[in-house]
């Protein structure tokens, strides 16, 4: 009665090898869903970044207010009868451009 004992618990144990350790075994699974949770989040990150990348590109070719806020500071760029001051580190200096006066109409 013994062995017999023995042997289905043995007979119990190589068939729950599989369920656990195996191909498609239980942790198997879970290292999968993981892996799953992981690529979702990273799908999400990369759906935010490529609708700003959508919308910069939009206002790109529909309007003109993203171009002048690039090329004002990007490249420094000011409009004419504007005043550009700047700070610089730690001292109060303060630098002030103003605008050169418009040529007068040629006179007919």
């Amino acid at each position: 009665m013994r062995i017999i004992t023995l042997a289905l618990a043995a007979l119990l144990l190589l068939i729950q090898f599989p369920l656990w350790l195996g191909k498609g075994g239980k942790l198997r699974v879970v290292d999968l869903e993981a892996k799953v949770v992981e690529a979702q989040q990273k799908t999400v990150a990369l759906r935010a970044r490529n609708a700003k990348l959508e919308s910069e590109v939009r206002d790109l070719k529909d309007g003109t207010g993203a171009v002048e806020e690039r090329a004002r500071y990007e490249l420094g760029m000011i409009k004419q009868n504007e005043i550009f001051v700047q700070v610089l580190g730690n001292k109060p200096a303060v630098t002030s451009v103003t605008p050169a006066p418009a040529p007068a109409p040629a006179a007919k």
